[in-house]
């Protein structure tokens, strides 16, 4: 088997990369930057891009199995993937590990898992191989979405999320790719433990602290007008806001066993993943 890993730069992908070497299993690093690529035994940098056919064909050459990570956010990010996939099809590519999202679906109030929907259909329409891991929001995030004053903000209500640590998506995805036959033509859901408010997500932050954090449920216009701080175009704007509006309409509060399921043990909870971080003064 031939592999090829996408993201390595990137915290989720070096995770898996990193993982993967570490088992001695060689690998194909593709990236946009070779003088960025990690230094890891067994791994080979390859230059390439999403959007460039040519050159990730090229990439991908020989390659039976690809773990896709999904690209950055971008307006055009679809177009993006679907040309890779093309690719991918055309370089003789066997197998499509997707990182995909939770509950990704045509009409998710979470914008940019629509995108992960049709990322999703469109690789099924390739005729590759496919497994699709479907990552709630990080754990990790929970943190940066605090704010300079202590304050977590944004309309999500009393709506719940089972967010999930990279850790645990890299070692899905590592036992996804060691193995791909036994997980051909599944999707697989990957949360945290347990489902929690943002209310109770900022207690356990404000614990791990050395300033107290809070959450301040904001209306939509709020929502908006506290975000218009930061340049942006109106899709990323829509993007940050249903973050938490699709928490507070319940679609993210389920809790998954595919974590257990791929990996054989629990996922790691928020208070764990603080515990064994640095302490914030955020």
């Amino acid at each position: 088997m031939t592999l090829a890993v996408t993201g390595s730069t990137g915290a989720l992908g070096q995770l898996v990369a990193r993982a993967l070497s570490e088992q001695g299993v060689e690998q194909r690093l593709l990236v946009r930057d070779l003088s960025r690529a990690p230094a890891l035994a067994g791994a080979f940098p390859v230059l390439f891009a999403y959007d460039d056919h040519d050159l990730a064909r090229s990439a991908l050459a020989g390659v039976d199995t690809l773990f896709m990570v999904s690209g950055a956010e971008a307006v055009d990010r679809l177009a993006q993937h679907r040309a890779f996939v093309d690719a991918a099809v055309d370089a003789g590519v066997q197998h499509i590990v997707y990182t995909s999202f939770f509950g990704a679906a045509p009409d998710c109030t979470f914008t940019l898992g629509r995108d992960h929907w049709a990322t999703e259909e469109h690789i099924r329409a390739s005729g590759l191989a496919f497994t699709f891991l479907r990552d709630n929001f990080y754990l990790e995030l929970m943190r940066d979405l605090v704010g300079e004053d202590g304050v977590l903000r944004g309309p999500a209500g009393e709506g719940r999320v089972s967010a999930v640590s990279r850790a645990d998506i890299a070692r899905s995805a590592v036992a996804a790719l060691l193995s791909p036959a036994d997980h051909a033509g599944s999707t697989y859901d990957l949360t945290g433990p347990e489902a929690l408010t943002f209310t109770e997500i900022a207690a356990i932050l404000s614990a791990h602290s050395d300033t107290p954090v809070t959450f301040h449920d904001e209306t939509l216009e709020e929502a908006y007008a506290s975000r218009l701080k930061w340049p942006a175009e109106q899709w990323e704007y829509d993007a940050w806001v249903s973050t938490y509006t699709a928490v507070a309409r319940g679609e993210l509060a389920a809790v998954s066993d595919d974590v257990r399921l791929l990996t054989g043990r629990d996922p790691v909870s928020l208070e764990t993943l603080l515990a064994d971080t640095p302490r914030s003064t955020a």
